[in-house]
């Protein structure tokens, strides 16, 4: 560490100490506003700056490289909030005339992709239940609708028998904000409904087709564990979660060719923005298949 930048951490933790000491923070407090202000302060100082210097152009271009590192969304605003209050403090001390951190622009939130399970992957786990047992035929069922559907866990779990219409092989579905939608299943989805559907006679009676105890509605947290027990007789790691099969419903038909507007209409998205996020996964899958496979690729 040369002298200057010394310096400048004396200069930055010396002023920190003073405005914790107003503020009445912890000392585990101003370590974390230290740790992420001199965090700044090395940026700024390779673009030749510093962090009493630094003007606005200078603090977007260090908020976009955090974005840029895929930090969590949490963290950047934290870095931001701390830069805020320092700046905010040289100003009060005379330090500073402007304020470079007060009307920055938003940053676009980056969204990280879904979780991708492979096809033989799902394979595995929709053939983890003991289907000799009516539970096991019961959970066989339920991720085969979930695969087949795309439908979300509190949707599947709150179908009702009257939802399902056997003879044209659609269900219909309540999604977010009250609205109605009729998503088709397979073959497959469907043979498996009949096979509870004669075991389901047997059982209490209830209004949902996949009932817990008493009657009612399985909840979402007993049927995620159940797939996470699914899941490690299948091998798979790390475990999926029920929304990790809606993904690989919606990355699966894009990939064999399925209309963006289709799949959007299928999953029950408001707007077509939400959907496109699986485009990008099949652009990385594709990617990674090239990389794999072409001479010219790049191998791991």
């Amino acid at each position: 560490m040369n002298t200057h930048s010394q310096s400048n951490e004396e200069t930055i933790t010396g002023l920190l100490q003073r405005l914790a000491m107003l503020r009445g923070w912890s000392p585990k407090t101003t370590e974390s506003y230290r740790s992420d202000l001199l965090h700044a302060e090395a940026f700024f100082r390779a673009a030749h700056s510093s962090l009493i210097q630094a003007d606005q152009a200078a603090i977007l271009k260090y908020l976009t490289s955090l974005h840029r590192q895929g930090l969590k969304e949490s963290t950047i605003q934290r870095r931001r909030s701390a830069l805020s209050t320092w700046f905010t403090y040289l100003q009060d001390q005379g330090m500073r005339e402007d304020h470079p951190a007060r009307h920055l622009p938003k940053l676009a939130k980056s969204r990280p992709l879904p979780k991708l399970m492979s096809e033989d992957d799902v394979e595995a786990l929709l053939a983890a239940p003991d289907t000799n047992t009516p539970t096991g035929v019961r959970d066989r069922c339920m991720l085969e609708i979930l695969y087949a559907t795309g439908l979300r866990v509190s949707e599947l779990i709150g179908l009702r028998l009257a939802h399902v219409d056997m003879a044209t092989g659609l269900v219909r579905v309540t999604g977010k904000g009250d609205k109605e939608r009729l998503v088709p299943f397979g073959e497959e989805a469907s043979g498996w409904l009949r096979e509870w559907l004669a075991v389901r006679q047997a059982e209490p009676a209830s209004p949902f087709l996949f009932a817990g105890r008493g009657g009612k509605a399985m909840s979402r947290q007993n049927f995620w564990l159940r797939m996470k027990q699914y899941a490690v007789v299948a091998g798979i790691s790390p475990s999926p979660s029920p929304h990790t099969l809606r993904h690989a419903f919606a990355t699966h038909l894009l990939n064999h060719g399925a209309d963006l507007r289709a799949v959007q209409m299928l999953l029950g998205h408001a707007h077509i923005t939400t959907t496109e996020i699986y485009t990008h996964v099949t652009r990385v899958r594709l990617h990674d298949l090239v990389n794999r496979s072409h001479p010219l690729g790049t191998k791991s």
